[in-house]
């Protein structure tokens, strides 16, 4: 394959009615997470489009994992969105995919309607590591650090952390007028939940709410927390349905 060829993304699609609902998975996921598999679940028996996907380098998807950025994986799900899915979409972001999803919705604001955000973590190269990992990213060119979620160690480059400096989403006002549902745990070790309202502030839309689970961690992937999850999407439709 020639290096101008971008890498072939994995994903999975489910035909229904729209709007679809595509998810966004967090840094180092993959599609075949418990969140991603009950909300397919939950829209095949509803007859919902849905859409998941493996981020270049991730998953079953082709590329080099050191070789991508936030940026890159932006792009992967733009063109995941444009080519496979059609009308209004509702991005549900998982930690990371909840910055992926901000980006998506800046850059498609006519295709983006609603927004679901699980454990969003927007900006978390700025406040997701101490200043010597920051200088040791600078400097050394990546970090590894111990993944409480996998027996191998999670890796940060120098380029996606560059990248996420470049699109801080916390920093202004967030052009966004549609409905959203921030579902957060406030026992979760990795995103502080009180980020949760702060992104809710930046956002300009009045149709925000914020869901905090007192008990929960950062994988919200009990049964209990995957139901208010899909509830929160279901809100999230319903508020784009016409009235009668």
């Amino acid at each position: 394959m020639p290096d101008s060829d971008p890498p072939r993304l994995a994903y999975h699609l489910t035909e229904g009615a729209g709007p679809a609902v595509v998810f966004l998975c967090g840094y180092a996921s993959d599609m075949q997470g418990t969140k991603a598999l009950a909300i397919e679940a939950w829209a095949r028996r509803n007859r919902r489009a849905f859409l998941r996907f493996d981020y270049a380098g991730c998953g079953a998807s082709e590329g080099d994992f050191e070789d991508q950025t936030l940026e890159t994986w932006r792009d992967d799900a733009l063109h995941l969105i444009d080519s496979l899915t059609s009308g209004p979409v509702v991005l549900v972001g998982s930690s990371m995919g909840g910055w992926v999803m901000l980006l998506a919705q800046r850059a498609r604001p006519d295709r983006v309607a609603g927004l679901v955000g699980i454990a969003a973590a927007p900006d978390f190269t700025d406040w997701g590591f101490t200043t010597e990992q920051k200088m040791t990213l600078l400097q050394e060119g990546r970090i590894e650090e111990a993944s409480s979620y996998s027996d191998e160690p999670t890796v940060t480059t120098r380029g996606f952390y560059m990248s996420g400096e470049a699109n801080k989403m916390l920093v202004e006002p967030i052009a966004f007028d549609g409905p959203v549902r921030l579902v957060h745990g406030q026992k979760d070790g990795d995103v502080p939940w009180e980020y949760a309202p702060m992104l809710a502030d930046k956002l300009r839309s009045s149709a925000v709410q914020t869901w905090l689970v007192k008990d929960g961690d950062h994988r919200l992937s009990r049964d209990g927390d995957i139901a208010l999850i899909i509830r929160a999407i279901e809100d999230v439709i319903a508020c784009l349905q016409p009235q009668p």
